[in-house]
């Protein structure tokens, strides 16, 4: 039996849950921009974390399907399947802290703990002043971060699809 079909089916399976629960979480970052009731804003972060399992499962699935499938299909010489790799483990280092950082920031601005880097036993953080939290939530780094991810995205679909080196 030939596994490969089934492996990069799954591999692209990965990719959707991924996009999908990352799509999830991005909507709701840049809706932030325009919102100001701390209540609506808390509860987009929390529809943008519940993303975030899905977004997981998907990057391993992804990753780890396409690393097998490059396996089974011998293409480890070929230079696309590194810029792909390449591109993938850039991304998710720069989009992770730096989309986090700003998310943690408006939780503590709305005077919410962020869930993973919080302790469960730390005081609530003290809200901002309204002033302050529109300066946090007109930052143009959701802009920057979907930008850069985006740009990366659709190289790696190209590279996948055109296999140009």
């Amino acid at each position: 039996m030939d596994w490969y079909p089934w492996i990069v089916t799954l591999h692209v399976l990965g990719a959707f849950l991924f996009v999908f629960g990352h799509g999830a979480s991005a909507f709701a970052a840049l809706r932030l921009r325009r919102e100001r009731d701390p209540n609506r804003i808390a509860a987009m972060l929390e529809v943008s974390t519940a993303s975030m399992w899905t977004m997981g499962i998907g990057w391993i699935v992804l990753l780890a399907a396409g690393i097998v499938a490059t396996f089974i299909a011998g293409l480890w010489g070929k230079a696309w399947i590194w810029a792909s790799l390449v591109i993938f483990i850039v991304l998710t280092g720069y989009m992770t802290p730096r989309a986090g950082a700003w998310t943690r920031e408006v939780r503590h601005a709305i005077g919410v703990k962020a869930p993973y880097s919080d302790k469960k036993d730390a005081p609530d953080p003290t809200p901002a002043s309204p002033e302050e939290l529109d300066r946090i939530l007109r930052s143009p780094r959701m802009f920057e971060v979907s930008a850069v991810g985006g740009i990366g995205l659709t190289a790696i679909i190209g590279l996948m699809v055109l296999k140009p080196f």
